[in-house]
């Protein structure tokens, strides 16, 4: 199975002073890196790649990969070969989806937003520097990948990322920038800093992005930031058409304004 594409998650801004907190557990972190290192895992990992990708020596990787095989968060590869993620890791997904309120507001209005519009609508939500799609409601095109719950994007070449870009204070989005590699997905991805900065400048005015084969060759795609009141933003609302079936115009006139209604309604709600 091919690599997918993601944004990988970056340290947390309160990561280190979290470290010398005498409340943080050491193992239970190195246990969460272990999983993190199936982040770009192709098929099974070995004990020696679980390690070295975790970065932690290999006699912890095999305590604290035995003992996620004995809670089912991690499992034996076809014939016994490596480690995958565990089935268990399904439950607390699950919690995670049920339990958010965004989630909750904003499951029955994209429903009948993809009624409406007859293309991909999503819901991603805001994580430092990247977008988390919560929800996915896939059009006859999609690929396996981009049906999964789970998929991250980075900020600055999506529509939805400079919709919550735009949604921030100048000085949030540069240092948001300054954290995130800079990637040309595509020939027509938006790499130049100034060029990024103008574009989100452009979102804001619109209140809405858009973006065009900057991340995916052939899509285009509106987003509109989930914002209530002053509060930063809880993620975007992503709603995504081909170009071989739809000018940018005609698409920014057909789905712009019905992807701001539904962004103002879950906003409204929450």
């Amino acid at each position: 199975m091919s690599e997918i594409i993601r944004a990988d998650p970056v340290a947390l801004t309160t990561e280190q002073a979290e470290e010398d907190n005498p409340l943080f557990v050491r193992a239970a972190a190195r246990a969460m890196q272990v999983l993190g290192a199936f982040n770009h895992a192709s098929g099974p990992l070995s004990l020696s790649e679980i390690a070295s990708r975790a970065g932690i020596d290999r006699s912890a990787a095999q305590r604290i990969v035995y003992t996620l095989v004995t809670r089912g968060y991690l499992r034996r590869g076809a014939g016994g070969r490596g480690y995958l993620p565990g089935l268990r890791l399904l439950d607390q997904t699950l919690d995670v989806l049920r339990l958010d309120p965004v989630v909750q507001r904003a499951t029955p209005v994209l429903l009948e937003l993809r009624k409406t519009v007859r293309e991909r609508v999503d819901l991603s939500l805001f994580d430092e520097t990247r977008l988390i799609y919560a929800l996915r409601m896939q059009s006859k095109r999609e690929t396996f990948f981009a049906t999964l719950v789970g998929h991250s994007v980075p900020l600055a070449c999506t529509a939805g990322g400079r919709a919550v870009l735009a949604a921030l204070p100048d000085a949030q989005v540069d240092g948001i920038l300054d954290r995130t590699p800079v990637h040309a997905y595509t020939p027509r991805t938006l790499t130049d800093r100034a060029a990024v900065l103008q574009a989100v400048a452009r979102a804001r005015a619109d209140g809405y992005a858009v973006v065009s084969g900057e991340f995916v060759q052939g899509e285009i795609a509106i987003g509109v930031a989930i914002q209530h009141g002053g509060a930063a933003p809880a993620g975007a609302i992503h709603v995504a058409g081909s170009t071989a079936e739809w000018t940018a115009e005609e698409f920014v006139a057909r789905i712009a304004p019905l992807a701001t209604e539904a962004a103002q309604a879950i906003a409204h709600s929450l």
